[in-house]
């Protein structure tokens, strides 16, 4: 029976979506051999930056493998018959590396064809340990770093749905979350409904973003109930100790002392509406036995908030112990209700409670915007981040944490979308505790790592940061013809680092450098060109104006020996995504770097400079709404002077021919590209992927936009393609994975802009791509994608 509902159920989608019994196609050779080539390594190192990790990557999944069974539970996305996520890529081979040395060897004792997630160091890093994931479990491994041999931990199954699979305590133990011992067998689907599926509301203002993958009915809530449950338990060299009851846990989290631990668990109600994330939850403290020592929160079915990007829920939350203390709890509590739109002094407090837990919280700062994150130093130092979200302003301040009755001095305070003027992120180190803390010099300064954006693009930075005066003093920065970033700072003090290196013609590479002593750079990898036929690919960036002042970029690749004065105009393919701002400043900053390598990954628009096209990648597409005005207000207007300015370059500069361009985007971008075929005669086609064209389908707000349907009607009218889906007459290539799993993108949207199209004549095809989600997985659906694009482009841009 369920084979057959199975079979009529891929036949109502066939006949629904496809005109066509097509087969999945391959794009031409020159864009397959970039698809397919494999995935450089990935890197870690141990938080002593003496012992790097060389791991090798999945390529691609087949659609086979994505095409096993997965339930969508509460936002999340799970193979039920491991107890796992459904989706992502693993590690398939781990090498260690001696850093000061030459010395490098292979993990072994692995098993075959191991699918290896969640490598973590142990606390003195003698060890990893990782989970290795087969068919129908996940196992607990440990690999000894000196040897490189590897073996299972863990006889029982782990479940890593839900709450992290396992987390170090000591270097002898490791909390482990199992698949609960007599858990029996899963949920039957009943053959016949027991009743209807209600919700119910109460007059209560309930707005809710368009979530998806949410629970369904009560036999969904059940597969929840099963599948997220865990039991919690200690794994050491004196075997599995359990040391809880099964229940749905969302945080397990030692003490930095080891002797407590921080337990969050979910129960019901549940909600139709909204993810796990804010299901009801209690918050408890126990002994590393199991003990209950206090329950510090039993929070509600949080469904029900106030409008707003600043909006938050009305109870207690981000429950964590402080890093820098042996077992103190923190928590936030919104003093606003979590109603942005109230005028109070304080939006946020932060609160402390210290072991043995049974004194009253401490109350440690109070925020005035809404509270972001805390990082913690020492006794006398922490840094409190807030952010105003409407006006896209965030906020740092210093704090005494054994002095709560200081006000906090405000030590960085700028727009977020003013990167020229970004700090970055200061460098952590570990504590006695094994916990990461802010390195703080003897002179009270920050070492701080930032993107380094400037008028001649991105050139990271690392610096030191005066906690007294705010003044930033740069020690390194990157330098053409490379792009070059700190990624681990070894040595504080004596500024030992390992830097990333790449350039044009150069994939990233890793190096050892004093900084100090400035001696020649020690290479750590070798990574050869993981796509050599892009070689030669001329790379620039452009900068130009639209109407109105703001400065615009775009990165603009050309065919290999491409010269316009012999070669001619060409064919473009401009790809984009737009983005609002507050300040048309903060718009114009540019972004991107000329000097990093170009690596093709199956969503970007370069393989067509393969195909002869020039190709505008990046290009700025900012809709600007400074003071009080709201950047949609203006959103075609501004969206169609960005892409004039666009296209007005290209075509200047001798490069482009104005009668062959094409524009595209992914998400947002495909929004923007449909909306730019309805109200430009610019393009000669169109490509669209995963898109929402239909505003009202998200009346709570969408992207940047904070007012709903019923405030804005024109704005969501005027916003939406599909109310101009009868001018959309240049040929358009819309692209949905049929499981999207993105908040508003439903499949529905493409198809019902595909049928107003095609209902006032226009040209239209639309490739509905089978178990994908947003982003799109399977080696099959990612070639057929990369053929689908190349014909359209061939047939009506080239």
């Amino acid at each position: 029976m369920r084979k057959l509902i199975l079979s009529l159920s891929l036949f109502i989608t066939f006949r629904t979506y496809a005109q066509d019994a097509l087969k999945y196609q391959t794009p031409p050779q020159s864009i397959l051999e970039l698809a397919m080539a494999a995935p450089s390594p990935s890197v870690d190192f141990n938080s002593k930056g003496d012992v790097m990790l060389v791991m090798e990557r999945t390529s691609y999944p087949t659609i086979e493998e994505l095409s096993q069974p997965e339930y969508r539970l509460a936002g999340n996305r799970i193979n039920p018959a491991n107890f796992g996520p459904s989706r992502g890529g693993y590690i398939t081979a781990i090498r260690i590396k001696l850093v000061n040395g030459k010395k490098e060897y292979a993990v072994t004792g692995l098993p075959a064809n191991a699918r290896i997630s969640n490598i973590r160091w142990s606390p003195a890093q003698k060890s990893i340990a990782f989970t290795v994931t087969n068919n129908n479990s996940i196992t607990l491994w440990k690999a000894d770093v000196a040897s490189g041999v590897a073996k299972q931990l863990s006889t029982r199954r782990l479940n890593d749905t839900g709450v992290p699979a396992f987390t170090w305590i000591d270097e002898e133990r490791i909390l482990a979350m199992a698949v609960p011992a007599g858990i029996g067998n899963a949920p039957e689907k009943p053959v016949a409904p027991e009743g209807p599926t209600v919700q119910q509301t109460s007059g209560k203002a309930a707005p809710a973003a368009t979530f998806q993958d949410m629970l369904k009915n009560p036999y969904d809530e059940k597969l929840f109930d099963y599948y997220f449950q865990s039991e919690p338990l200690i794994i050491s060299n004196s075997g599995e100790q359990v040391i809880g009851k099964p229940a749905i846990y969302s945080t397990a989290a030692p003490s930095p002392d080891n002797q407590y631990l921080l337990m969050e668990s979910l129960h019901r109600p549940y909600s139709y509406l909204v993810g796990a994330g804010r299901f009801p939850t209690a918050i408890e403290i126990w002994k590393m036995n199991g003990e209950l020592v206090k329950k510090l929160a039993s929070n509600p079915l949080d469904e029900v908030r106030p409008k707003g990007f600043d909006a938050t829920s009305n109870y207690p939350r981000n429950f964590a112990w402080r890093n820098d203390a042996p077992a103190t709890i923190w928590w936030v509590q919104a003093l606003d209700g979590g109603d942005p739109k109230k005028e109070v002094p304080f939006r946020d407090v932060v609160n402390t409670l210290a072991a043995p837990f049974n004194g009253d919280p401490t109350l440690l700062v109070q925020t005035t915007n809404r509270f972001a994150g805390i990082s913690w130093a020492n006794a006398q130092l922490a840094l409190v981040s807030d952010v105003n979200n409407t006006q896209q302003k965030v906020k740092v301040s210093r704090i005494d944490p054994s002095h709560p009755a200081q006000a906090p001095v405000t030590i960085i305070d700028r727009s977020e979308n003013d990167r020229y003027n970004d700090p970055g992120e200061p460098v952590m180190v570990k504590n006695q505790y094994n916990r990461s803390v802010l390195y703080v010099s003897p002179s009270n300064e920050l070492l701080m790592t930032a993107p380094g954006a400037s008028p001649e693009g991105d050139r990271p930075f690392l610096s030191k940061f005066s906690l007294n005066d705010g003044k930033q003093n740069i020690l390194w920065r990157s330098q053409a013809p490379y792009y070059e970033q700190v990624t681990n700072v070894i040595d504080p003090a004596k500024l030992v680092v390992v830097v990333a290196r790449e350039s044009v013609t150069s994939p990233v590479n890793y190096y050892l450098q004093d900084l100090k002593k400035k001696n020649a750079a020690v290479t750590l990898t070798a990574f050869p060109h993981p796509q050599p036929q892009l070689e030669g690919v001329q790379k620039q960036l452009l900068k130009y104006k639209r109407k109105d002042g703001v400065d615009l970029t775009a990165m603009l690749y050309l065919p290999k020996g491409y010269d316009p004065a012999k070669d001619g105009r060409l064919p473009v393919l401009m790809w984009a995504y737009p983005r609002e701002y507050k300040s048309a400043s903060d718009a114009a900053q540019v972004r991107g770097s000329a000097y990093k390598f170009t690596r093709v990954n199956y969503g970007s628009p370069i393989f067509w400079v393969t195909r002869g096209f020039a190709i505008m990648d990046a290009t700025e597409m900012p809709i600007v709404g400074e003071g009080d005005k709201e950047p949609n207000d203006s959103f075609i207007e501004q969206l169609v002077m960005n892409a004039d300015a666009a296209v007005d370059k290209i075509t200047t500069m001798g490069v482009g021919d104005k009668n062959r361009i094409a524009v595209g985007g992914h998400s947002y971008g495909a929004f923007m590209t449909s909306n730019l075929l309805a109200h430009t005669n610019l393009f000669k086609a169109g490509i669209s992927r995963s898109g929402a064209y239909n505003r009202t389908l998200t009346p709570f707000g969408f992207q940047n936009e904070q007012r709903t349907y019923w405030q804005a009607p024109d704005v969501y009218y005027k916003m939406s393609p599909f109310s101009y889906a009868d001018k959309i007459k240049t040929p358009i290539l819309m692209i949905h994975g049929e499981a999207d799993n993105n908040s508003g993108t439903f499949p529905i949207q493409s198809e019902r802009l595909y049928n107003a199209i095609k209902g006032n004549g226009g040209t239209a095809r639309l490739v509905f791509l089978p178990q994908e989600s947003h982003g799109y997985a399977a080696k099959e659906s990612i070639l057929h994608m990369l053929w689908e694009m190349d014909e359209w482009l061939m047939k009506y841009v080239k």
